[in-house]
């Protein structure tokens, strides 16, 4: 088996970095590997190459569950319902500026 078909067969996994100046984690990208060890040691040096990361988390892609992109008016809609979430009832005073 060639090593290029091999790399396909292996599941595929989304790469999230945290940053020495960032809080939390963001996605760079996706790789395949064998194992969450060997994403890991993959991630590490594709993804944080000039050590630029302080953290690395690795997620198999079929583990992710996800909105539709197509379903977003019907996903969120419900939200538009509670006003509590909105302050529009609220007076705000003139000498407090822009909000």
């Amino acid at each position: 088996m060639s090593d290029a078909k091999a790399l396909k067969e292996w599941p595929l996994w989304e790469v999230f970095v945290r940053s020495k100046q960032g809080l939390e984690h963001k996605h760079c990208g996706s790789l395949h590997a064998s194992d969450a060890r060997h994403a890991l040691q993959m991630a590490r040096d594709v993804y944080t190459r000039r050590q630029e990361g302080v953290s690395i988390w690795v997620v198999p892609s079929a583990s992710i569950a996800a909105s539709e992109p197509d379903s977003k008016d019907a996903f969120f809609d419900p939200a538009a319902d509670k006003v509590y979430r909105h302050p529009t009832f609220y007076d705000i005073p003139d000498k407090v500026g822009h909000m």
